[in-house]
């Protein structure tokens, strides 16, 4: 018999999981300083990051790489998948009614559309979160949306995804990257090939996971600041 103290901790422990935010799902880690606000300087250009847990993870080092250069903002949350995007795009694009514009935003959408769920969580078993006509269908109103703010728009390729991934199938990314980056070049926009930057290092890709180590954000947002800076200086 489990005794009364230890059932009751066990209930109270499964109620705190499953409220927990979930990633995979679009939820975002409240903790985690990369989502906190910021400040603007003034007279910096302001620049927004879009993007799953990917860009989490880059988005600190982004900003100290552009220190003194740009005001580096992100959306509060995991930019998920591109269906689910498109409903919170307004929102992220005017968080606090201010009506200040972004002069650059660099955003990524492609894991969490080519994810396969089922029952709430990563299963190869489920389908698509979002197949391939989707996510175009998707990707190409996103873009509306966002040239509308008249920012200068960089897209991020989405990065590889290793053999043994949960819940996604190894180079699954390449047929959306290369659906990503026809709607991009159809729309003017600028590609950050991020993929291959990570591609040609696989080192620095956890095993059998999306995620990177530290190292690897490290380069990712060395990456991601060039580009900002070649869209700030043109």
């Amino acid at each position: 018999m489990i005794p009364r103290v230890c059932f009751c901790l066990l209930i109270f422990t499964n109620i705190v999981l499953a409220q927990a935010p979930n990633p995979e799902r679009g939820g975002e880690r409240k903790k985690d300083p990369a989502l906190a606000p910021i400040e603007d300087i003034a007279g910096l250009p302001r620049v927004l990051l879009i993007g799953d847990s990917i860009s989490i993870g880059y988005t600190l080092a982004t900003r100290k790489a552009l220190e003194g250069v740009a005001n580096v903002h992100r959306i509060p949350a995991n930019g998920s998948a591109t269906d689910a995007a498109a409903k919170n795009l307004e929102r992220w694009l005017a968080p606090d009614n201010s009506g200040k514009k972004w002069d650059v935003i660099h955003f990524n959408w492609g894991l969490h559309d080519l994810k396969h769920w089922k029952d709430n969580k990563l299963d190869l078993a489920g389908a698509q979160v979002n197949p391939l006509p989707d996510y175009e269908k998707n990707l190409r109103e996103i873009i509306v949306k966002l040239k509308a703010n008249g920012a200068k728009l960089i897209f991020a390729t989405t990065t590889p995804v290793p053999e043994g991934s949960a819940g996604r199938i190894a180079k699954d990314e390449l047929a959306y990257n290369e659906a990503a980056v026809r709607i991009m070049n159809e729309n003017n926009v600028s590609v950050d090939d991020l993929h291959a930057i990570a591609a040609a290092r696989p080192e620095l890709q956890k095993k059998n996971n999306v995620h990177f180590s530290d190292e690897g954000y490290q380069v990712l947002a060395t990456q991601v600041a060039t580009e900002i800076k070649r869209a700030l200086e043109k």
